[in-house]
């Protein structure tokens, strides 16, 4: 084999790795730029999280006051119906 052949094989060669070089570089930057992103998704979702509890621990809030206006409205409705009966039966 010639010099120049394997000069030329060897150049091929290298042109190859460098090929597969760049993919691999290309690869790795898809990968953390996906990563990027989920770990965005990640912080969106935990955010949305954190506020849906917040909401869900006001309306917990808001329910409970709301029975317990309930229940005195109703003690009041009892109370208001025995002094008429009470009223009504003298």
């Amino acid at each position: 084999m010639s010099t120049r052949k394997t000069v030329q094989m060897t150049i091929e060669e290298l042109r190859g790795a460098v090929a597969s070089l760049d993919n691999a570089i290309d690869a790795r930057f898809d990968k953390e730029r996906e990563r990027g992103e989920v770990e965005g998704e990640v912080r969106r979702i935990n955010t949305d999280r954190s506020r849906l509890a917040q909401e869900l621990d006001q309306a917990e809030f808001r329910a409970n006051r709301l029975e317990e206006v309930n229940r005195e409205v109703s003690r009041r409705l009892v109370t208001a119906m025995e002094t008429i009966r009470a009223v009504l039966d003298r």
